[in-house]
């Protein structure tokens, strides 16, 4: 079952936050992840949920991940974003039919 990590970000220090924007996706392919939405500015319909830009990620499985979140080789980048950004990420799985 495919898994979606879902990033909604606004982003503070650009010129620091680039080097992520740089180097992440090759993490992304590393993981067989793929970008589905890269940072683009949602419009928001209901609710009082304002994101600034949104990235959704899809993966073919939960496990490839949770890889990527956990790859050590990835943390000096996600404490860039974290430095660079106010985020909030989720992952949630796809449906198991993809017929409904």
């Amino acid at each position: 079952m495919k898994a979606y990590l879902v990033l909604d970000i606004a982003v503070h220090d650009f010129g620091s936050f680039k080097e992520y924007i740089d180097e992440v996706p090759a993490f992304v392919a590393k993981h067989r992840g793929r970008y589905i939405v890269q940072g683009a500015v949602p419009s928001p319909i209901e609710g009082d949920w304002r994101p600034e830009r949104m990235v959704i990620l899809e993966f073919p499985a939960r496990q490839n991940a949770t890889d990527f979140l956990s790859d050590p080789d990835i943390r000096g980048l996600f404490v860039i974003r974290h430095r660079t950004t106010a985020s909030k990420l989720v992952l949630v799985d796809g449906c198991t039919d993809q017929n409904s």
